[in-house]
């Protein structure tokens, strides 16, 4: 392989990516697809629809996933979620930080650019405030904290960061085998739960999770497989074009909307580089003004109240810092990150859910108290 082709392939992953992400936009737009939505659904008002629909989309990115694992054709060990230790305070930390920001932000960093898409300017303001915080949370002071002070608290993962790793400790089966049959087994778990309620056994529920999972899906296979180069023509390193920590990546979108700040403020120092995740975030906001502007809802909205403004900002500043801490949001963890069966995406995962939680009960106080 030449440079040339390497070149070639990475406009392929970068243009696969950003059409995939435009068809991503749609969707989300479309269904209303949205993680601190299925959460309020089920804490404030008993309604599971839009948690199946979430829980769906894991279980399609995680058979996914699992089928391409036991093919042979990826391998969990080369994602960003291969670790040989569990850094618990940093991802419990993370996102619990990063589930009190998405309630308070009114979403996470997905559906901000989805609202941002369809004329929402609160997001604009969001996502401002979430890749300074980020940027500096990865690069920056709070970063000192970070690498110092709660990284290195952390618990060895003797068999591995996957839960097929642990399967190949116990049966002996290769990591292929175990992945792809843990896999099928966890998603078929989640299939029963979602599909029990027979209300739920409809396309109009069942749609968006298929969709959004199937993305994901897609989003490992251009980057495990069409943008991997077994030896660079350079380096003679094995590498996964386009990805900014040069492993297999699917979509995530903290470090990608800080990456942006970055480039926007720096591009003419020579080593920016445009990423695989990146270009989700022109992508997401395309695809949601295409459906908007289709459906006829496009409007521009803003503040009108102050404590509102407050509210998103801290929701901005813990999204970004909690999303660095657990090493990705509610699709760079939450479905990206799950898909793998990665222990410290469960962990990461049950902190957003808790911090949500624990916001929603705060909000319902306040209300209370102010009433």
């Amino acid at each position: 392989m030449t440079l040339a082709d390497v070149q070639t392939q990475s406009h392929w992953v970068l243009g696969l990516s950003f059409f995939l992400a435009v068809l991503a936009g749609g969707v989300l737009h479309r269904s209303h697809f949205c993680t601190m939505g299925a959460l309020s659904d089920i804490f404030l008002m008993g309604s599971a629809t839009r948690l199946r629909q979430w829980v769906l989309t894991v279980a399609v990115a995680i058979l996914g996933f699992g089928a391409m694992a036991g093919l042979g054709l990826i391998s969990p060990q080369n994602t960003i979620y291969a670790n040989t230790s569990l850094s618990f305070v940093s991802l419990g930390l993370g996102g619990l930080l990063f589930g009190s920001g998405m309630v308070l932000a009114s979403g996470c960093i997905s559906k901000s650019l989805t609202r941002l898409g369809a004329g929402n300017l609160k997001s604009l303001v969001v996502l401002l405030v979430v890749g300074v915080s980020a940027l500096a949370t990865m690069r920056g002071l709070p970063a000192v904290w970070r690498v110092h002070a709660l990284d290195p608290i952390s618990l060895p993962l003797s068999h591995g960061a996957f839960v097929g790793q642990w399967v190949t400790h116990w049966t002996g089966w290769t990591l292929a085998s175990a992945s792809g049959v843990s896999a099928g087994f966890v998603g078929a778990l989640l299939l029963l739960w979602v599909f029990k309620d027979a209300s739920f056994r409809s396309w109009r529920d069942a749609w968006p999770g298929l969709a959004v999972g199937s993305c994901v899906v897609v989003a490992w296979w251009v980057s495990g497989v069409l943008g991997f180069v077994s030896e660079h023509p350079e380096t003679l390193d094995t590498v996964f074009l386009t990805t900014a920590s040069a492993r297999m990546e699917a979509v995530s979108m903290t470090a990608p909307v800080a990456l942006w700040w970055d480039a926007w403020m720096y591009f003419s120092d020579g080593s920016k580089r445009l990423t695989l995740g990146m270009v989700w975030v022109p992508g997401l906001i395309l695809g949601s003004f295409l459906s908007a502007s289709h459906e006829g809802s496009f409007r521009w909205e803003g503040f009108t109240q102050t404590p509102d403004l407050v509210s998103h900002l801290l929701g901005g500043v813990l999204m970004g810092v909690g999303g660095v801490l657990a090493m990705g949001c509610t699709f760079g963890q939450g479905l990206s990150g799950l898909s793998t069966l990665s222990w410290g995406s469960m962990l990461a995962v049950a902190g957003m859910v808790l911090g949500a939680w624990l916001t929603f009960q705060w909000q319902m106080r306040r209300a209370e108290a102010l009433a």
